[in-house]
């Protein structure tokens, strides 16, 4: 039996779906714009994968040839699996988590990926097809992008940055950098109407990554129209320069404009020219801080590094105070060379930065025509320059790796000993080869991707509010018991669902206690297997604190300093279990010095300043705020939780009185109605009520049993 054909409509039917994977969005599992994509990815990738092996066994036209891009791809994939296999985590440096579905797995995927399509489709001239398919998946792409901006279609993070089905406007901004390319290229090399529309699309394209307002994207797309114009002038006539330098010109003059005029209504008011007038040294402080951080990071594991995944230890390690206003946790440089110089170090970057390098210097071999040399050098250049500013994800991984795969195909030649070896009968591969690499797909399909689907499918079910608190707990079991690579993040949502089952009066304390003593199970069974991470014995203060079990809470936060003894978050908790213990003088001691650390962030004010109300000095509470805010009136509730247990009542009601004018809620009426009670202001209390009653009257039930106190 010929099972060569089959084989070949396999690895085309995947082949062809990848690029379609952009538009699928899983809201049946945990991170939908994420997980989804990745799993689907990688399940085409090892059917393709296995059916290679048998084509390429019957065929010798389909067994890899050997290039540069290559060799360099193929030493970064081995180069990483030593750098996981000593990381600080190699269990997360091999697998990755829901949120970013990457690590080693991910880039083994990903090398297959290159290396299938970089012989099959060389093999079968099929390189334009595929690029087209790609095209069709982005034009749907930016059609709902352009949905989004007419307001028929929700922007998922919220405000006006078109994010599309990636759920992110950074993510769509890198992969349009691509769309944009290919479509350029694939226009210069067609004809009559195919033409004009790939123009057209690449202009729709522009309009979109505009719109995203990813500042990385859009400069890179601009460098990357010079840089195109530069090599065309290296080959073009007199005639050409003049065009290209006056194109050049144009281009200056508008990037120019819009910093000359940023002070305008026009600039301030658009969303992105607004961010793009905005790039300054001084905006780039937070990245900067980030990236002293890295190379910190760098200098101390300059060869292997800290493995995939491993930032978070340097973020750790190596925390500067100022980064308080942002993120609590950065798992990524957002610098995708530093990404690599910190996950394996030297080499890593080295390697990567030389199959980029490689790619351009197969494009200039004579095989390749002019259109194609250039677009994708400078898409190359693009990707480049905005891999400065964020990181990778899927869907700038294929597209660079299809990039990648077509500058091998330019530039490879056979492996003799490859090339000589006979192909191997029909027979037996139809008999042996063919059942083998069915079973063992089976057996990869299995192991990487099912377990892991469950387990995000039960804690996305887990986290239901429409479910029992106990079916919750259950779900959260079974995500466990599933057995997945994302137990961390599983535990980290436990400990989140805890904190807000904790919160809620309405909940009896034997319904809370199997949760908190799952949650305190699943800390302690994440500090065995990362005793490193602080993230995880914050997490765990946390749900001790809210289990009441303040000592071990407090044995949380001091193994939490041991590893990150200058970030602001951990101070602040462990100052909070002070006070919640009565330790006014250490909690007042553990806020200044969190508060000294960095006056600029609010939180960092707000406690300290709660430290000098407990302690008695409510002049120097008042100094901080008026600094900070001024004014000494901030609706916060620590605060009205400090100035109450010093019986600060007038200050106190001033604080509740500026919540009720901000807010206008049922809550913060009756809190401020149950404060002038206190003083005895019955009066005021009575008005309060009524008013809160009138203005919210399902809250009737509640202002009668308040009215009721009050007699």
């Amino acid at each position: 039996m010929d099972v060569r054909p089959t084989m070949k409509w396999i690895i085309y039917a995947c082949l062809f779906v990848i690029p379609f994977i952009v538009l699928y969005v899983s809201y049946s599992l945990f991170f939908p714009f994420i997980s989804g994509k990745g799993f689907a990815f990688r399940i085409l990738v090892e059917i393709a994968f296995s059916a290679w092996v048998v084509l390429a066994l019957a065929e010798p036209k389909y067994r890899p040839k050997f290039s540069w891009t290559l060799a360099l791809y193929g030493a970064l994939v081995v180069w990483m699996f030593l750098a996981d296999s000593f990381a600080v985590s190699p269990m997360k440096a091999f697998w990755s988590n829901f949120e970013r579905m990457d690590g080693w797995v991910t880039l083994i995927h990903m090398f297959a990926f290159f290396l299938v399509a970089g012989s099959v489709l060389t093999a079968d001239t099929l390189w334009r097809k595929w690029w087209m398919t790609f095209l069709s998946a982005s034009a749907i792409v930016s059609l709902y992008g352009l949905f989004q901006y007419l307001g028929a279609f929700q922007i998922h993070q919220g405000g006006v940055r078109l994010d599309a089905t990636l759920g992110n406007a950074a993510y769509l901004g890198g992969y349009l950098l691509f769309a944009i390319a290919v479509a350029l290229w694939l226009a210069v090399e067609s004809k009559g109407w195919v033409r004009y529309t790939l123009y057209t699309l690449a202009g729709f394209h522009s309009l979109i990554l505009f719109f995203t307002a990813t500042r990385g994207a859009i400069l890179g797309a601009i460098g990357a129209v010079m840089l195109g114009i530069f090599l065309w002038l290296f080959e073009a006539g007199k005639k050409g320069r003049v065009g290209g330098s006056i194109a050049i010109a144009v281009i200056l003059l508008l990037v120019g404009s819009i910093f000359v005029f940023r002070h305008t209504s026009f600039i301030e008011h658009d969303p992105t020219l607004s961010r793009l007038a905005s790039v300054s040294l001084s905006d780039g402080q937070t990245r900067f801080a980030i990236w002293n951080m890295a190379w910190h990071g760098f200098e101390a594991h300059p060869m292997l590094g800290w493995g995939q995944e491993g930032f978070n230890y340097i973020f750790n390690t190596y925390y500067e105070p100022s980064m308080y206003a942002q993120e609590p946790w950065f798992d990524r440089a957002h610098n995708a060379f530093l990404d690599w110089l910190t996950a394996g170090g030297a080499p890593a970057l080295l390697l990567f930065v030389g199959l980029l390098i490689s790619a351009v210097v197969a494009f200039y071999r004579k095989t390749v025509s002019q259109g194609e040399r250039i677009m994708l050098t400078c898409v190359v250049a693009a990707y480049s320059f905005q891999a400065l500013f964020i990181f990778d994800n899927l869907f700038s991984y294929i597209p660079i790796a299809a990039v990648l795969a077509l500058a091998h195909s330019a530039s490879a030649r056979p492996f003799k000993k490859l090339e000589h070896l006979p192909a191997v009968s029909r027979d037996i591969v139809g008999t042996v080869v063919t059942p083998v690499a069915i079973v063992g797909a089976v057996v990869v399909l299995w192991f990487v991707n099912v377990p892991n689907l469950s387990a995000g499918h039960d804690l996305l079910l887990a986290l239901s509010p429409q479910q029992s608190y106990a079916d919750n707990l259950a779900y959260f079991k079974t995500a466990i018991a599933d057995g997945s690579f994302a137990e961390q993040e599983i535990s980290e949502q436990i400990v989140n669902y805890v904190a807000a089952v904790g919160a809620q009066t309405q909940i009896t304390p034997e319904q809370k206690a199997p949760l908190y003593a799952y949650a305190i199970e699943q800390i302690k069974a994440e500090e065995a297997q990362r005793p490193l991470d602080a993230r995880v014995y914050l997490q765990g203060s946390l749900v001790y604190r809210i289990a009441g079990d303040m000592q071990s809470a407090l044995k949380q936060t001091e193994a939490a300093l041991a590893l990150s003894p200058v970030k602001q978050q951990i101070l602040l908790e462990q100052g909070t279990i002070y006070w919640q213990l009565g330790n006014i003088p250490k909690a007042h001691e553990i806020y200044q010095k969190a508060y000294a650390l960095d006056h600029g962030f609010d939180d960092a004010n707000i406690y300290a300043a709660a430290g000098e109300i407990l302690f008695g000095n409510s002049a120097g509470a008042k100094k901080i705020l008026l600094d900070h805010y001024a004014t000494t009136t901030v609706d916060n509730t620590i605060l009205v939780y400090a100035y109450y247990q010093v019986k600060q009542y007038p200050d106190m009601i001033l604080i509740l009185e500026q919540s009720n004018r901000n807010t206008g809620s049922i809550d913060a009426g009756f809190h401020l109605a149950s404060a002038y009670m206190l003083v005895g202001r019955t009066g005021d209390a009575r008005a309060i009520i009524a008013k809160t009653v009138a203005a919210h009257p399902e809250a009737a039930g509640a202002g009668q049993q308040l009215l009721s106190q009050i007699k």
